[in-house]
């Protein structure tokens, strides 16, 4: 049995990638990368699942490139990946490990010039890293980029629970049925699920399965706490919190909300108070969800606010505060969200905002995930001062959503 501590050169990996990839910081394979490198190399399907932040991108992306530095041909990988920012980070991340190696990849998602991207991809890139639906508006719309695809090599699932759920089925059904079935297929994900288990038996009985779940469980190293307040209140329980940032040694943190309509309002709140932050949601233009990510991830502005878009996957080694602002409805959300924090054996902390409504649903995540939330108790005095002030930034901003003329009512439904 390999041993989750192997040195990448003795998986079989060649000396310039194991280079590369201890420039960025992976010295040594983790559990999920030490399991599933060997078998991708040895040409196996390989289904791996494993918790957030244990180095899933890298399990794929190191051995597809260490086989593509043999023959570098055609498009030889697609990576299809559930969100935009998801697809941007993938590619980073090959990016980064090919250094020294020209490989060209290729982002294609939803929210740009489609006529573009066409163009681009009938140049062959080495790697594609689409979103499901833009992909299957371009199978649809141009049979040349399908046969662009006719000697892919590989196939991936990034997050492969999120998009083997039925919203993404008709998309994946017109992408399957137009790439090559002699290939290598490599499912990733954090948590198992019956759709996984099926696809297993149907289609990759002699896969190799790698699973390093027991399990919904939360981040080991994050110390999930919470907050029992009135709804009226958490907006300065928040401002609270944000004021002490700086003093708790917090580098940047994300607050998550659970509705689009949430996530622009407070957006707008934290704005009207002098708050920097940006918000991410799936009603922003592409434009604009590249800009506020950039700016977070760059360190321009310490605080993300968004919806369950930004739950899954994203790696950001500063984000030391995940807060939940809302309580996702859904026990595998939560571990998604509070996995933005604490990765790859860094410590993390979140802090859940719950009201009395929220009291069954704090119960089902607790006894999902086995663990419990500490209470956090905060100076509720000194958090009351600034109830005036911050009720009236809320009202202010309600009045300006109603005034504002090119918000599309219908489309926010605020009111």
């Amino acid at each position: 049995m390999i041993s989750s501590r192997a040195h990448f050169r003795s998986l079989g990996i060649k000396k310039w990638l194991a280079i590369n990839a201890s420039n960025l910081g992976l010295q040594e394979a983790t559990s999920v990368q030490a399991a599933c490198i060997p078998p991708i190399l040895n040409g196996l399907d390989v289904i791996g699942t494993a918790q957030t932040g244990s180095g899933k991108t890298a399990a794929f992306a190191i051995p597809i490139l260490n086989i593509l530095s043999e023959d570098s041909y055609g498009i030889f990988a697609l990576c299809l990946t559930p969100t935009r920012e998801l697809a941007v980070q993938i590619s980073e991340q090959f990016t980064a490990l090919s250094s020294g190696l020209t490989v060209r990849c290729q982002v294609v998602t939803g929210g740009e010039d489609i006529q573009v991207q066409a163009n681009l991809i009938l140049k062959r890139p080495n790697i594609v890293i689409s979103t499901p639906g833009r992909l299957m508006d371009h199978f649809l719309y141009n049979r040349k980029i399908m046969k662009c695809f006719m000697n892919l090599r590989f196939l991936v699932l990034d997050e492969a629970d999120r998009l083997l759920e039925p919203s993404f089925e008709p998309e994946l059904r017109v992408i399957f049925e137009n790439i090559p079935s002699k290939r290598q297929t490599l499912l990733f994900s954090a948590s198992i699920t019956r759709n996984i288990a099926a696809l297993q038996q149907i289609t990759m009985k002699d896969a190799f399965h790698f699973e390093a779940f027991e399990g919904l469980q939360a981040v080991s190293s994050c110390k999930q706490e919470y907050c029992f307040l009135p709804s009226v209140m958490k907006d300065a329980y928040l401002f609270y919190i944000i004021s002490q940032m700086e003093a708790w040694k917090v580098r940047s943190s994300i607050i998550f909300t659970s509705t689009i309509q949430s996530c622009q309002l407070l957006s707008g709140v934290l704005d009207k108070l002098g708050i920097v932050s940006v918000s991410l949601h799936s009603m922003k233009k592409q434009k604009e969800r590249k800009a506020s990510f950039s700016r977070f991830k760059s360190g321009e502005t310490k605080i993300l606010i968004a919806t369950d878009i930004a739950a899954r996957g994203l790696d950001i080694p500063t984000v030391d505060l995940v807060i939940n602002y809302e309580v996702p409805p859904v026990p595998k959300d939560y571990v998604h969200r509070i996995g933005r924090t604490a990765r790859a054996g860094r410590s993390g902390r979140s802090i859940t905002f719950i009201t009395q409504h929220d009291v069954r649903i704090v119960h089902r995540i607790e006894d999902s995930t086995k663990s419990k939330m500490a209470c956090l108790t905060l100076p509720e005095e000194e958090i009351l001062k600034s109830m005036s002030r911050i009720g009236a930034a809320r009202r202010c901003v309600k009045v300006a959503f109603h005034e504002d003329c090119g918000l599309d009512r219908k489309r926010y439904n605020f009111f």
